[in-house]
């Protein structure tokens, strides 16, 4: 296995698992998960200034603009350049992508094809605890005591974009943003897609891929 750091991105619409197959890719193979979601509530949570920038735009419910999350993003990966690391929500525009370009050379973009009834399906069996981002899905992962979060005994909440209706418009606007990002890494020769209703079943094919790249840091596939 070759020594270099592995750069990997992981590109997907809402409810398409990438959070949750993105923690197996961090504790099969030791990459740090860098979610640009954690990133901004911990930003936000102390006040920094691109927090307060991001935080302006979150509370008239308007989408960060690229050079705050850029801005974000790239101090983070600033900190981590001897590390191998997973992107997660980063880049999501063509703009994002070419910043990052700048910095560093992606060796690695997963994709997931989930069809849009199954994302419907598990979006609508979402509840959030939006003070620390945790995410319970009813059907794979409920919390203990329904509609309470398991570590601070606080309600969670359904949000406004994970009903029907809109998500629809989000899987729509996911598709125009990210079809430039998913072209550009195709014309690379460094763009995997993979398809499938259940995230189980996606999964060993992710391992098979990483495991060509990088040593696995356990012997088994950990669930």
């Amino acid at each position: 296995m070759a020594s270099k750091l592995l750069r990997a991105v992981i590109l997907g619409p809402p409810g398409s698992g990438k959070g949750t197959v993105s923690q197996r890719i961090a504790q099969n193979f030791g990459l740090q998960h860098l979610s640009s979601g954690h990133f901004l509530r911990e930003n936000i949570k102390a006040s920094t200034e691109v927090g307060e920038m991001a935080k302006q735009y979150i509370e008239k419910s308007l989408l960060v603009p690229d050079h705050v999350i850029t801005r974000l993003m790239m101090s983070e990966l600033e900190n981590r350049r001897g590390q191998h690391w997973l992107l997660d929500g980063f880049p999501r525009t063509l703009g994002q992508a070419e910043a990052l370009d700048k910095i560093c050379e992606v060796d690695l973009v997963i994709s997931l094809n989930i069809p849009f009834e199954t994302l419907k399906d598990r979006l609508s069996r979402r509840w959030i605890h939006p003070p620390s981002g945790r995410v319970y899905n009813l059907d794979f992962n409920p919390p203990h005591v329904h509609g309470i979060d398991d570590v601070t005994g606080e309600p969670l909440v359904q949000q406004e974009d994970d009903k029907p209706e809109a998500v629809a418009a989000r899987l729509r606007q996911y598709k125009d943003v990210a079809k430039p990002v998913i072209e550009l890494y195709k014309s690379r020769g460094v763009l995997h897609q993979f398809s499938g209703t259940e995230t189980n079943k996606i999964w060993p094919y992710v391992y098979t891929l990483f495991s060509n790249k990088i040593t696995p840091i356990q012997s088994k596939e950990a669930y």
